[in-house]
């Protein structure tokens, strides 16, 4: 199992990034996957998973979509935020009741920052 996070980069706060997750040795339409980011000196906060946005603070700025043809997942980011300065990362997620995610299988992250 392998999944790339990448589009990462430094951006000013109000700005837009795309993120993209390509997965390989995996049947990827059986899976579901999502995003989760770290920021330094915290825990892993879940973003999405499958077709949800499961941040409160990513609602209505962040949005999901994947192609199954091509193995990819895409985080696209707007209105961002100095707290949404993380390092993000894909991965095949689950439900584990009462508004939590769990996710199993993840790779190399890509660093987001937020600055003016």
């Amino acid at each position: 199992v392998q999944l790339q996070a990448s589009g990462g980069g430094l951006v000013q706060p109000g700005g837009s990034l795309r993120l993209s997750c390509a997965a390989s040795g995996f049947s990827f339409d059986r899976y579901n996957i999502g995003w989760f980011r770290q920021a330094p000196g915290k825990g892993r906060e879940g973003v999405s998973c499958s077709s949800s946005i499961v941040a409160d603070s990513a609602k209505g700025r962040f949005a999901i979509s994947r192609d199954n043809a091509k193995n990819t997942a895409n985080l696209q980011m707007n209105s961002l935020k100095p707290e949404d300065t993380a390092v993000y990362y894909c991965g095949i997620c689950r439900p584990v009741g009462r508004g939590e995610y769990e996710y199993d299988q993840w790779g190399q992250g890509t660093q987001v920052t937020v600055s003016s």
